[in-house]
């Protein structure tokens, strides 16, 4: 069983997964990279090559794990976290030890052999968000778990691995991730500073100087963030204040929707379709106990970082924890608005 382990130093938890261990030579790009629809797992038809499915919109006369449907979420054939047993958390002379509980999903995106989610209707992006708020819903009801991480890793250098089919993945996991917890100790400092969310001011002046402004529609607007770790990185961050993505209503689901498919549409023509990860950041599940995040509600502010994978992160970088980004946001910023997109 995998175990999450901790690090006495800062605090940040490690997967330990030994079930998926594989030798160095394993770890070169050396697998086919245009995987035929008649092989791939992932597309309509082929559903006895996945587990049983967990959740999938499906035409009303069509039958589980059969063809008829639009989305289809099943658990990963290689889970970093597995659902089956109790925490357990003990010590290890000064080290904390649990096992390796969660949950591990794949959310098949599209029933076509499409590759990018950029080249999906905004209407089935809209869906896409709905399944991720409709499982982020059922997974809180399981005590054991306090977040739920959904990403996407697009294009082999991401991790994408071999099929070229768009999905992303959910993982509920036991512990708040650290770099959530980074994020919402410094909203809540900023908050405490000057009785505001960090994340609106952000918005606000970003949409006033225009310097790093990409998209700007609806109620959502895509910057690329004064300090970015990475060349091309876009956040995505709605207008109005929300710390849960899952209170996000139905009309708003259909405009993020939009303007995901723009950026990704814009990365996508404008880098010539570079591997990219994305996650979406937002609040942990809150019961009430020590701990619990008592001004979540008024500090902190969801959003997706995108993170096209461009360069690579090296010694200085793991070392230090700076990020070297060769690129300014501005110049970002000003190459992606002028990227133009159907």
């Amino acid at each position: 069983m995998p175990e999450l382990r901790k690090d006495p130093i800062i605090g940040r938890w490690v997967i330990v997964s030994t079930e998926r261990a594989r030798r160095p030579d394993q770890f070169l790009d050396n697998f086919p990279k245009n995987i035929s629809e008649e092989d791939c797992p992932f597309c309509e038809g082929n559903e006895s090559k996945t587990p049983p499915e967990i959740y999938a919109l499906r035409n009303n006369d069509s039958q589980p794990n059969k063809p008829g449907w639009e989305l289809r979420i099943v658990p990963s054939i290689a889970p970093f976290l597995r659902i089956e047993g109790d925490l357990e958390r003990r010590g290890r002379g000064l080290y904390d030890i649990m096992n390796g509980i969660g949950a591990h999903e794949i959310v098949i995106e599209t029933r076509e052999h499409i590759r990018n989610m950029a080249d999906l209707s905004e209407s089935q992006i809209s869906k896409v968000l709905t399944c991720y708020i409709d499982r982020i819903n059922d997974l809180e009801k399981d005590k054991r778990f306090k977040y739920v991480l959904v990403f996407k890793n697009h294009g082999w250098s991401a991790g994408g691995g071999k099929f070229d089919h768009s999905r992303s993945q959910l993982i509920a996991t036991p512990v708040n991730p650290k770099r959530v917890k980074e994020e919402l100790a410094g909203s809540r400092a900023y908050y405490d500073y000057h009785d505001r969310c960090v994340f609106c001011d952000l918005i606000k002046q970003e949409i006033k100087s225009q310097d790093r402004l990409i998209v700007d529609i609806d109620g959502f607007i895509a910057v690329a963030p004064f300090a970015a770790r990475f060349p091309f990185e876009v956040w995505i961050l709605p207008k109005k204040h929300s710390c849960d993505f899952t209170s996000l209503e139905v009309p708003m689901r259909a405009e993020l929707g939009r303007i995901l498919k723009i950026v990704l549409s814009k990365l996508k023509k404008g880098l010539n379709d570079p591997p990219y990860n994305y996650v979406l950041h937002t609040a942990p599940f809150r019961r009430q106990k020590t701990g619990y995040w008592k001004s979540v509600d008024h500090d902190y502010h969801w959003h997706i970082e995108i993170m096209p994978r461009l360069t690579r992160v090296a010694g200085f970088e793991w070392g230090t924890g700076f990020y070297i980004c060769p690129f300014t946001p501005e110049d970002a910023a000003k190459f992606l608005r002028e990227v133009e997109v159907g």
